[in-house]
């Protein structure tokens, strides 16, 4: 019976949730911290509620990239350093298998529904905070 209440509560969420700052704009946003999670992400999905998103979290900085694979929903994704400052923000298009690339070395990605960031107006130099301590792998 508590199992069948644990999935009921977490509805459509796949991973554990977090509430996130960014720039002044708050946000609920499922954690995607280790490689199975990380892979996964928004694949075989078809929406994502308007005002949440997913947080790719890793262990150190690097440059990254990412694909939409298995991904319908158009997204927008933000990639930051360390220190949570948005280094680029780029669109997606669904099921496209070319690369997004962060450019910059980056530690966390930040997907949303595309054109998220424009409606809040959240631009390169903002930063996201409020990143939850979570043990990464």
């Amino acid at each position: 019976m508590s199992l069948l209440l644990l999935v009921l509560a977490c509805g459509s969420h796949q991973f554990p949730t977090a509430n996130i700052m960014v720039g002044q704009t708050s946000m609920t946003v499922e954690l995607a911290a280790d490689p199975e999670q990380r892979s996964l992400g928004l694949m075989h999905r078809d929406s994502i509620p308007q005002n949440e998103g997913m947080l790719f979290l890793y262990t150190e900085e690097s440059k990254r990239s990412f694909w939409m694979k298995n991904t319908r929903i158009p997204l927008s994704i933000a990639f930051a350093n360390e220190d949570g400052k948005i280094m680029r923000i780029a669109d997606m298009t669904p099921l496209d298998q070319n690369a997004t690339k962060s450019l910059y070395p980056s530690k966390y990605a930040l997907e949303v529904n595309r054109g998220w960031f424009a409606e809040h107006g959240i631009e390169t130099g903002m930063l996201i905070t409020n990143i939850p301590d979570v043990k990464i792998k």
